[in-house]
C-alpha cells in the first residue's frame, strides 16, 4: 500500500529491517567501488578533454569582450539577475498557491510531472535552464578567438552544462527519490550495485552498460544470415552469404565495414539486416569481418589495411566468382579505406572494382563535425602517448568519445537509470552493438588522426602510400553515396564534399536522422525518408533545398541502381569453392573473439 508523504511524492509501506539490510548492502558495495577506483590505471588527462590552453583561450577572449565591451557583459548579468529573481519569486506563488508553474514538458529530461506541480522541483529546473541559457549565449558571443577554438569551447561548454542537469543528481531527481521511496532504499542498492560492476569491468573508468549484454548473441540472435566464411588472413575475415535468390547478379558485391565497430551492424535483426536485404535482391555479398587488434597490430597501418584487407578481399572475391569485375560499398572509414584503395588501383589501372557506394562517408576533414573538437595537438598527443604505451587504441576511449557527443542520450540518461534507479539495462540491440567497440592498432591511430583528421591529406593529394601520392580524382566510376541528414560523426555536407573530388557520375542521397539509424532503415519500417537530387552538390543548401523528398527508405532505390551496374542473372553461386573451402559458419569467429563478457 502507498501513502502520500506530504511532498507530491508516494511511497510504499516503511519497513525499517529491509531499509537496515539495503543499508548494510550499501556499504559492502562502497567498499568494492573504493577499490574499484584505487585500481584504476593512470592516463594522460587530456584523454578527457581539452588542455588547459583551450580554457585559458576562452577566459582571455572572455576577458577582452569585458574589457571592450563592458556593456554586453553587464547587460548579460542583469538579465540573469533579474531572471533569477523572476524564477525564485514565482516559486513563492506557487508555493503560497497563488501562481502557475511553467512546464517544460518537451526536455525528455523533465518528463516526471513533479517538475511542473512540486515548487522546489520546479524552482531547480527553471534555475538550471537559466543559467545554462545565460552561459550558453555568453559562450556563443565570444569574438577574440578563432572559429576551431570557439566550437571547442562551445562542445565542452555544452558537456558541462549537461552534465550538472539536476536530473543527473539524486537529491534533485524526483525519479529517483520516489523509487527509493518506493522500494526502501533497494534502487539504491541495486543501482550502486551496477555502478560498481561497469567500474570494475573497466578498470576503474566509468563507462555505463547501455544494453542487457545477455540478451543477445552473436551468430544467436543477432548476425544470423546464413552464410559461409570463405577466406581468412590476420586482418579478417571474408564471409559470404549464402543465396535467397535462384538467379543472382553476374556481378558480385563486397561490403567493407568500419573497424571501429562490428560488421553486424548492416546485419542486426532478420528484419532490419542490409546484408538480408541485399542477398534477397538477388546480390551474391560479401563482407569483410575486420580483426580486433591487440598489442601484436602495433606496428599496422592504413596501408595495411588496403593492402591486406580490402585489396586482399578483392582478390579472394575474383577467385571465388569467377568475376572480373565487382561492386563495393565502404561504410564510415571503411569507405574511407575503400577511397584509398579505389586511388591505389586507379595508380595501378586495376579495375575490378565497378561501382563504389558509400555509407556516411568522411573523406574531406576540413569540416570534420563535433568529432573534430578533439582533434586537436593535446588531444592527439595524448592518444599517442597512449597507443605508444599499448601498441594499440583501447576501444574504450572511442566508445566514450562517440557517447559524449550525444551525451544526454548515451551517458547521462542510461547512467540515471541504472545507477539512480537501479534498473537493469534493456534489451536493445543497436545498444548492444554500440557497446560491442574494437581497438585501433597503434600506428593506424595516430596516421589516421594526424595525416586524415588533422593534415586533411586525402583530399588535398598529400597522402602517400608507398611512397605515392593519392588523387581522388583518378576514380572515375559510378558512385553512390549516401549522407545522413543529422550525423555527428561524418556531417553531410562533408561527406559530400569529398564525393565530389571524383571524377565519375554521381547519385547523392540524403537521409534523414542520423549515421546509425539513416543507413540501418529497412524498407518495411516506413521510418525515414530521403532527399535526392541529381545536381552536383556545390552548394548544398541550394542542393538540399531543390531535392526532392522521398517517403521511406532509400534501399529500393539503391538496389535498382545497383541492379543496372551488376550484369545478367546467373544461377545463384553457393559460399566458397574447392579452392576456398568454408572455414566457419557466419557470422565467423574474429566478430566473437574478442567480444567483452
Amino acid at each position: 500500500m502507498q501513502t502520500a508523504n506530504g511532498t507530491g511524492m508516494t511511497q510504499s509501506a516503511y519497513d525499517p529491517k529491509v531499509l537496515k539490510a539495503n543499508l548494510d548492502e550499501l556499504e559492502d558495495l562502497t567498499v568494492r567501488l573504493v577499490k574499484a577506483i584505487a585500481n584504476k590505471r593512470e592516463k594522460d588527462p587530456a584523454l578527457s578533454g581539452p588542455g588547459y590552453n583551450l580554457y585559458a583561450k576562452a577566459a582571455a577572449a572572455y576577458y577582452a569582450e569585458m574589457m571592450s565591451r563592458p556593456e554586453k557583459i553587464i547587460e548579460q548579468q542583469v538579465q540573469f539577475w533579474r531572471k533569477s529573481l523572476e524564477n525564485f519569486s514565482n516559486a513563492q506563488k506557487i508555493l503560497s498557491e497563488e501562481g502557475e508553474a511553467p512546464k517544460k514538458g518537451a526536455d525528455r529530461r523533465f518528463k516526471n510531472p513533479l517538475w511542473d506541480s512540486n515548487p522546489y522541483f520546479n524552482f531547480v529546473r527553471e534555475q538550471y535552464l537559466l543559467s545554462s541559457d545565460t552561459i550558453q549565449h555568453a559562450v556563443d558571443g565570444l569574438d577574440d578567438i578563432d572559429d576551431k577554438d570557439k566550437q571547442r569551447v562551445q562542445f565542452f561548454a555544452r558537456q558541462m552544462v549537461d552534465l550538472f542537469s539536476p536530473s543527473n543528481f539524486f537529491g534533485t531527481n524526483p525519479d529517483a527519490l520516489e523509487k527509493a521511496l518506493e522500494t526502501n532504499g533497494q534502487s539504491l542498492v541495486d543501482g550502486l550495485a551496477n555502478l560498481v560492476r561497469d567500474l570494475e569491468a573497466n578498470e576503474g573508468e566509468l563507462q555505463v552498460t547501455l544494453a542487457d549484454p545477455k540478451a543477445f548473441e552473436v551468430g544467436g540472435n543477432i548476425a544470423t544470415s546464413p552464410g559461409e566464411v570463405v577466406f581468412r588472413n590476420r586482418m579478417f575475415e571474408l564471409i559470404q552469404y549464402a543465396p535467397l535468390t535462384e538467379e543472382v547478379y553476374k556481378t558480385p558485391l563486397v561490403i567493407f565495414p568500419p573497424w571501429i565497430n562490428k560488421f553486424y551492424i548492416l546485419d542486426l535483426k532478420e528484419k532490419n539486416s542490409f546484408i538480408r536485404f541485399a542477398v534477397s535482391q538477388g546480390y551474391t555479398v560479401f563482407v569483410v569481418s575486420w580483426v580486433n587488434p591487440d598489442e601484436a597490430y602495433r606496428d599496422v597501418g592504413i596501408d595495411t589495411y588496403a593492402k591486406e584487407g580490402a585489396l586482399a578481399a578483392i582478390d579472394a572475391v575474383e577467385k571465388i566468382t569467377g568475376a572480373k569485375k565487382m561492386n563495393a560499398i565502404g561504410y564510415c572509414i571503411g569507405g574511407t579505406l575503400l577511397t584509398i584503395t579505389l586511388a591505389m588501383m586507379a595508380q595501378a589501372k586495376d579495375d575490378r572494382i565497378k561501382t563504389a557506394t558509400f555509407f556516411t562517408t568522411l573523406t574531406d576533414f576540413a569540416e570534420a563535425g563535433e568529432l573534430g573538437v578533439f582533434i586537436d595537438r593535446d588531444f592527439l598527443t595524448a592518444i599517442e602517448k597512449e597507443v605508444d604505451g599499448r601498441g594499440y587504441l583501447d576501444s574504450f576511449f572511442m566508445s566514450r568519445t562517440f557517447s559524449f557527443l550525444r551525451a544526454n542520450d548515451l551517458v547521462y540518461a542510461p547512467a540515471v537509470r541504472s545507477y539512480m534507479m537501479g534498473e537493469a539495462a534493456p534489451a536493445f540491440d543497436l545498444l548492444f552493438w554500440n557497446g560491442d567497440s574494437t581497438n585501433l592498432p597503434a600506428r593506424m591511430a595516430k596516421e589516421y588522426l594526424r595525416h586524415l583528421y588533422q593534415g586533411n591529406e586525402l583530399v588535398e593529394g598529400r597522402f602517400e602510400i608507398d611512397g605515392k601520392k593519392l588523387d581522388m580524382g583518378d576514380i572515375k566510376l559510378p558512385v553512390f553515396a549516401v549522407a545522413t541528414e543529422s550525423d555527428h560523426i561524418a556531417p553531410w555536407k562533408s561527406s559530400f564534399a569529398g564525393m565530389r573530388r571524383m571524377s565519375g557520375d554521381k547519385t547523392l542521397v540524403l537521409s534523414e536522422s542520423g549515421h546509425i539509424a539513416g543507413i540501418v532503415n529497412p524498407p518495411a519500417a516506413q521510418k525515414y525518408g530521403y532527399w535526392l537530387n541529381p545536381a552536383d552538390c556545390v552548394d548544398p543548401d541550394a542542393w538540399q533545398k531543390a531535392a526532392e523528398h522521398h517517403a521511406g527508405s532509400w534501399w529500393p532505390h539503391w538496389s535498382a541502381w545497383l541492379a543496372e551496374q551488376s550484369g545478367k542473372k546467373v544461377p545463384a553461386r553457393l559460399p566458397g569453392g574447392e579452392e576456398f573451402p568454408a572455414l566457419a559458419p557466419a557470422p565467423g569467429t574474429y566478430v566473437v573473439a574478442a567480444r567483452k563478457k
